[in-house]
């Protein structure tokens, strides 16, 4: 989830991309003949899990990946899409399960399309990621062997990319009022409302104002990093581990969007 990089509620375009529109695409900007297409569920972006084959359709050079097309409002900013795939890679690099783009003909990691969703002339940004197998947290029965995968692979995460991360790009990931950093929690004052008479919108603003009179005077003196942003249940992949139907034992097979840090 992204589309937040101020205190002001975005106006911004979904893709609205078809099938063969990202097949025209896939085929046009990377050079690969798709087999066959299934959109996956996103916030604010589009998301198509594609198979296509290096070799005209040869099943031997089949490979899957996952289309991502950036809405029309974080695509005016290349720079800070460009620092998140560069942490993407480098963690890839350092044995973390992120998937890594898939160049252009060009020999690029992105590129700027043009879709014809909504008034005017959008410009989407689009990449092409590894796809990484497996089954949202969300969706299985978790249990304390998965947590602590969890736990240890969020801190690992953040460690590295603290210690040694440092692509020129990094840069463009500190974003003053940005919505999703934990630093900016006064700016949901403004939010509140949506919740309504909903039983838990006191206990909410009483959180807020904590942080305010707690937090904030303070805030020079904590520790600051880059981190995912988003390490949710939804974000999470998992895998079996183990052949018990009664016990089982699932290890982190990747980790999705990286739209947050």
């Amino acid at each position: 989830m992204s589309s937040g990089n101020d205190n002001q509620p975005q106006t911004f375009t979904k893709p609205a991309f078809g099938e063969k529109d990202v097949a025209e695409l896939v085929d046009r900007v990377f050079g690969l003949k798709v087999s066959w297409i299934r959109p996956l569920p996103s916030y604010d972006d589009q998301n198509f899990h594609v198979c296509v084959s290096i070799n005209k359709g040869a099943a031997e050079g089949a490979d899957e990946y996952v289309l991502k097309i950036t809405n029309s409002e974080d695509s005016q900013e290349p720079d800070l899409i460009e620092a998140q795939t560069q942490a993407m890679m480098f963690l890839n690099a350092e044995g973390f399960p992120s998937a890594t783009p898939y160049l252009t003909k060009d020999g690029n990691i992105m590129s700027l399309e043009s879709g014809d969703t909504g008034p005017g002339n959008k410009k989407y940004v689009v990449r092409l990621l590894t796809y990484l197998p497996g089954m949202p947290v969300a969706k299985i029965a978790t249990n304390t062997q998965i947590f602590y995968e969890i736990g240890k692979l969020a801190a690992s995460l953040d460690k590295a990319l603290s210690e040694k991360f440092h692509h020129p790009s990094v840069k463009s990931l500190h974003r003053g009022q940005f919505i999703w950093n934990l630093a900016n929690v006064p700016l949901l004052d403004q939010y509140t409302y949506a919740l309504g008479q909903n039983k838990h919108r006191e206990v909410v603003e009483q959180v807020i104002e904590q942080f305010k009179g707690k937090v904030i005077p303070k805030l020079s003196s904590f520790r600051a990093c880059i981190n995912h942003g988003d390490f949710n249940d939804h974000n999470i992949l998992v895998d079996s581990s183990s052949d018990s139907l009664e016990n089982p034992q699932y290890r982190v097979s990747g980790i999705l969007d990286f739209s947050d840090m």
